[in-house]
């Protein structure tokens, strides 16, 4: 079935018990956040509608919950590439070091020994976050290039088949793009775009063990996220009960709200944890392979970038680049 220790996964998970917490605190405070900004705009926009008929209020309540959540949403896709930084990029370290059998140095905190680690492989968090985008969009090119296989297949219905299955890889790869930042993590290198560069080449010349492994992981964690879902479904209903004014759709969407923070501070670390140890044991003794070098470079424009950013930093500018992506 699959190639990962579930038991292992949880043993490191609660090794790593700080960061867990970390986790927790930084996502149900966003979740937290997105109620809170969500209310207040919903009571000053039932406060305005006050003015006006009941129609006018139901209105002006519904717009102003939907502006408060639309203005957090907003501080939060800036804050984004700071929470890769500190929350994840530093989970990844100390599961690369609990993977690897290395002790956690005395007198220091994981928190604080992970931050040390994730500076000095990534000079700042645009850095991680440009080579964190690019890795997400060579990706895509790969399960691109299963899809279109499954598409020339001779197979009735091939086409409709590939569309759902091209859906579904985009939600199992989501997870192997961390993977990818712990191989950078792992070599050492201060050179982190080549690093990355190597990590998706060995990734790509492996991509059917490491897929098959995602798209487990990604039922598992998918399925958990919907229990989850559901059981959130009476304390969030009880939310947009005691907020002022109607807003039907606010159950659902909190619900779904708290269960995104559960599946990112709980499920995704242990669905991380699942494929380092599937990708650090299927590479081992490997060298990328510089067929799958060349075919990457002319199947994704993302790649070509990257692999130039890792040429250009071990010629001696380093990785302290500006960090932009633009399209590729």
């Amino acid at each position: 079935m699959w190639d990962f220790s579930v038991g292992n996964a949880l043993a490191m998970m609660v090794r790593t018990m700080p960061f867990i917490v970390l986790r927790m605190a930084v996502y149900f405070g966003i979740a937290v956040g997105y109620v809170l900004v969500t209310g207040t705009g919903a009571g000053i926009g039932y406060g305005v509608g006050g003015f006006g008929d009941e129609g006018f209020q139901a209105n002006a309540t519904l717009w102003g919950g939907a502006m408060g959540f639309g203005m957090f949403g907003i501080a939060m896709y800036w804050a984004r590439e700071y929470i890769l930084y500190i929350v994840k990029a530093g989970h990844i370290a100390v599961l690369v070091e609990l993977i690897d059998g290395k002790p956690m140095p005395d007198g220091k905190s994981q928190v604080s020994h992970a931050t040390a680690v994730v500076k000095q492989r990534f000079a700042e968090a645009s850095v991680l976050f440009a080579i964190d985008q690019l890795v997400k969009g060579v990706i895509g090119a790969i399960t691109g290039l299963v899809r279109g296989i499954l598409t020339i297949l001779p197979i009735p219905g091939a086409r409709q088949i590939s569309g759902i299955l091209h859906a579904f890889l985009r939600v199992a790869v989501g997870f192997i793009d961390e993977v990818i930042l712990a191989y950078a993590i792992r070599t050492g290198s201060t050179n982190a775009w080549g690093s990355a560069r190597e990590a998706l080449v060995l990734y790509g010349q492996n991509y059917k063990v490491m897929l098959k492994n995602a798209a487990w992981l990604a039922i598992i964690v998918y399925f958990m996220s919907f229990l989850v879902f559901l059981v959130m479904l009476a304390p969030a209903a009880l939310v947009v009960y005691v907020m002022p004014g109607a807003w039907a759709a606010g159950g659902f969407v909190f619900a779904l709200l708290f269960a995104w923070s559960v599946k990112a501070a709980l499920l995704e670390p242990f669905a991380i944890a699942c494929l380092m140890q599937v990708f650090f044991k299927t590479i081992e003794n490997q060298q990328p392979d510089p067929e799958w070098d060349a075919r990457l470079e002319q199947m994704s424009a993302k790649f070509r970038k990257l692999k130039a950013r890792a040429m250009g930093a071990s010629a001696g500018s380093g990785v302290r680049g500006n960090g932009d992506v633009r399209p590729a």
